[in-house]
């Protein structure tokens, strides 16, 4: 047979294998440069593998099986064409033509379908409310021809697919919208030129109304990082009078460096009517370490403990006795008491094991 595209003999093996009952996948390119020579598409089970995840769990194909089933498609010499050379029609598995739209690779979203998921995305509703109204529409889920998943991906690859710069913008629109819903809602942005995200702050009214009743000691924690944009998410944590973890405010910093804290610490304070935190744990980061001495120079900062207790095993694992070493250390630290005294004037003495982590760690 003769094509005069390759993506021609593409859908027409595709149109075949869902006639047949199995899906295709692309198995070897060759090119010449930049101009494809040849191309291997085989069934979608050929080779040996088996899928983690259990067949009760899955419903696609969860294993290979050496299926031999293909086409060999390859352009004429001195001809724009493109001919089938070689094919093989046997598979070494049963083929299903009654659920082969059921396949991933068959599976289309019409456009009708496509448009009324655009209608219910922008009036806010959620993506499985159009799918079992499509299902109850066509009376069953196999007269779809696709799934939820199908909806689902459409929605996060074509209906929210904006641009790093429109991200910027929605972000920046979102934060309006808490600001006119809430006055005592506080955040700051800001953009480079190209109109993406620099720095950014927010805080809501519970984070710093909480601020005033348990903001003396914070945790400020950047162990965290955006992938999509490589944006640092950092938080500023207390601890409430129930033990548990408060918000005190959320942060993303492109840059890791002192202006960059500088800016954050300048406008958490802000946000804060300008009150300052009496003591502050951080990573051993030298560029915060810094910023929080121009921006907070009578906050009393210590490093994170579970950052000095990760390094000891590769600080000590040259020394004999470091198992040793390690479990006194480890009791030492979180074993150590305090006695305190509540006097009759009201004031608390005490008597404290104090353990002092030095630069050392």
């Amino acid at each position: 047979m003769i094509f005069k595209t390759l993506e021609g003999a593409r859908k027409f093996y595709k149109y075949y294998s869902k006639l047949v009952g199995f899906s295709t996948k692309i198995s070897n390119t060759t090119r010449d440069g930049d101009k494809i020579k040849n191309q291997l598409i085989v069934c979608s089970r050929e080779g040996r593998w088996k899928s983690k995840i259990s067949p009760t769990l899955k419903t696609n194909a969860s294993c290979g099986l050496n299926c031999p089933s293909r086409i060999y498609v390859h352009i004429m010499k001195d001809v724009d064409l493109w001919t089938i050379s070689k094919i093989v029609l046997n598979h070494s598995h049963p083929c299903c033509p009654n659920q082969a739209e059921m396949l991933k690779q068959h599976r289309e979203l019409s456009m009708f379908v496509r448009r009324t998921i655009e209608t219910h995305e922008e009036a806010g509703i959620r993506p499985s409310k159009p799918y079992q109204s499509f299902v109850a529409a066509a009376g069953s889920h196999r007269e779809l021809g696709f799934i939820e998943k199908d909806v689902r991906k459409y929605i996060t690859r074509e209906v929210r697919n904006i641009s790093e710069k429109d991200d910027a913008k929605e972000f920046g629109k979102y934060l309006v919208r808490m600001k006119e819903k809430n006055q005592n809602f506080f955040f700051e942005l800001n953009l480079e030129g190209d109109h993406c995200i620099k720095h950014a702050f927010w805080a809501d009214a519970r984070s710093r109304d909480a601020f005033n009743y348990f903001g003396d000691v914070v945790s400020f924690d950047t162990t965290y990082n955006t992938n999509r944009y490589n944006l640092v998410l950092g938080f500023f944590i207390g601890v409430n009078h129930h033990g548990q973890s408060t918000l005190l405010g959320c942060t993303l910093v492109k840059n890791e460096d002192i202006q960059s804290f500088k800016w954050l610490f300048e406008c958490w304070l802000h946000c804060m009517g300008g009150k300052a935190p009496k003591g502050i744990l951080i990573d051993q980061c030298a560029s915060i370490q810094r910023a929080i001495e121009l921006c907070m120079p009578t906050t009393i900062h210590r490093w994170c403990i579970w950052h000095i207790m990760k390094k000891i095993p590769s600080k000590l694992n040259g020394y004999k006795g470091h198992i040793d070493i390690e479990q006194e250390m480890s009791h030492v630290v979180w074993n150590s008491y305090t006695n305190t005294i509540l006097t009759e004037t009201g004031t608390i003495s005490s008597e404290s094991m104090v353990l002092k982590a030095t630069s050392g760690f």
